[in-house]
């Protein structure tokens, strides 16, 4: 399981905000290392996550979603049984 940021890229990207604007937030900044971590897939803080939906005036959301890796049969079952079947 595992947890992606393209969708905060994609908004960055969309709104004209660099990384550079991210570490050099005057209130909300985020060290160099934590981008990087994103980009690697990483785990980071909710901290970080409040940080980026103030500067980017989001929700979580909007910039990060859960991808499972490899779901059991299980999962996909009990997914299924409560949002409906995907056919993604």
């Amino acid at each position: 399981m595992s947890i992606r940021y393209d969708k905060l890229f994609a908004l960055m990207e969309q709104k004209g905000i660099k990384k550079n604007h991210l570490r050099t937030h005057k209130e909300h900044r985020i060290y160099s290392r934590v981008i990087e971590r994103m980009q690697d897939g990483g785990a980071v803080d909710t901290k970080t996550i409040n940080k980026l939906c103030v500067i980017l005036d989001c929700q979580p959301g909007d910039i990060l979603e859960y991808v499972p890796d490899n779901p059991t049969p299980e999962e996909i079952a009990y997914r299924e049984s409560v949002w409906g079947r995907s056919d993604d």
